[in-house]
């Protein structure tokens, strides 16, 4: 119970936190809110010790063969783009079509149309890579209207945040683990829609190991098995920014 009621604490500041933030983001230029971000990326790379230690534990498993130095840096990066990706989160409603041709270079977005042509809907795959809230943002803003999975938090208020940012772009939630979910998933798909998923992680469900940086990795098999079902095709893509810019890529479909 104690430790229900710590995150349920811990929900509401990040909830208000990101609340406030966002308010001032959507005042000020996306490039002074960029730099705003990096400096909190900084200050968690020097504060945020122990989510420090893990990193660079994972990244010397990962690259044996890296210096100690060239791991340090890699990893100080990562803390920079995780601040300066909060930054651009908390300014996302303001992304609309014009601002997208301003900020976002796009290649090979026909292959969303190309993956919808049969009309058995597709999904999408995709990585906690670069800022993917963007990412989706930017598959709607391209008038492909998109359902997501998404995982229900313990904290309620960063919840209800997440859920009214991607309201804002039109997004319809699917949450993971409801008893209608696998059903609104193919429904989704029937309709010829727009499915995606981030399915980096382990999230307690069917999975297989498959070697990752040498290791065998849990992972989820659910979405395969929905598209072999379902006859529809699967595309990837990623996002990263590269100065001022984000570079979207999507590629070609399979099935």
């Amino acid at each position: 119970m104690g430790n229900l009621k710590r995150r349920a604490r811990r929900g509401r500041v990040i909830g208000f936190g990101l609340t406030t933030l966002s308010l001032i983001a959507r005042r000020l230029p996306l490039q002074i809110n960029r730099k705003f971000g990096a400096f909190l990326g900084h200050l968690g790379w020097h504060v945020l010790r122990r989510y420090r230690r893990r990193a660079l534990n994972h990244i010397a498993i990962a690259f044996p063969e890296w210096s100690t130095a060239r791991q340090r840096d890699t990893v100080r990066s990562m803390f920079v783009n995780l601040g300066v990706s909060l930054m651009e989160l908390v300014w996302l409603p303001k992304l609309d079509a014009e601002m997208l041709q301003r900020t976002t270079e796009i290649h090979d977005a026909h292959y969303i149309d190309e993956a919808l042509a049969a009309g058995r809907g597709a999904l999408i795959f995709t990585a906690h890579c670069g800022n993917w809230e963007w990412l989706a943002a930017t598959v709607t803003l391209l008038g492909h209207p998109l359902t997501v999975l998404q995982r229900e938090r313990d904290e309620p208020d960063l919840n209800r945040f997440i859920a009214r940012l991607r309201a804002h772009f039109g997004m319809r939630p699917i949450d993971r683990g409801s008893p209608a979910g696998a059903l609104d998933m193919f429904r989704t798909l029937r309709s010829g829609g727009l499915l995606a998923f981030l399915i980096d992680q382990n999230i307690r469900a069917e999975s297989v190991k498959v070697p990752f940086f040498g290791r065998p990795a849990l992972t989820p098999i659910g979405p395969a098995k929905l598209a072999a079902r379902a006859e529809a095709p699967v595309m990837i893509c990623f996002i990263e920014r590269i100065g001022n810019k984000q570079i979207v890529r999507f590629q070609k479909p399979t099935t």
